[in-house]
């Protein structure tokens, strides 16, 4: 189960770009985490173009995209190399959607202790359990 928030900013609205971040969040969710996409959440928003600031400037007002990408994990299920991965994919194929992003735009990979979250009202480590008794 991961949990995956996606908020950017682009210089001018473009509507279709919701479906298309969370194709690509799941994607990359499932090739480079591991995470399966068939309960993978995935909200994505566009924000107001007028409250996005990074170093006290809108990066639209200079023509330029910006992304803050949020993955929640059960600690522990993914290594270094794998979450490298991850972030350089999405800050990558978010560009490839976005266009020209700031070099500010963040990527987190936020691990979890399995007994503090889950879905369908049974935490992650609940879940583990139940597959691995003993």
């Amino acid at each position: 189960m991961p949990m995956i928030n996606v908020r950017y900013v682009t210089p001018e609205p473009r509507p279709e770009l919701r479906a298309q971040i969370a194709g690509l969040a799941a994607r990359l969710g499932a090739e480079k985490l591991g995470k399966d996409p068939g309960v993978t959440a995935v909200l994505v928003e566009a924000a107001d173009p007028e409250g996005w600031f990074i170093a006290g400037k809108r990066p639209t007002n200079d023509g330029l995209s910006a992304f803050w990408l949020d993955i929640k994990v059960t600690a522990g299920t993914n290594t270094k190399a794998e979450t490298t991965a991850f972030v350089q994919a999405a800050y990558q194929g978010m560009a490839a959607l976005l266009g020209p992003l700031h070099a500010e735009c963040y990527v987190y990979v936020h691990e979890t202790n399995g007994d503090a979250y889950g879905y369908g009202g049974r935490t992650q480590n609940g879940r583990w359990a139940a597959v691995h008794p003993g």
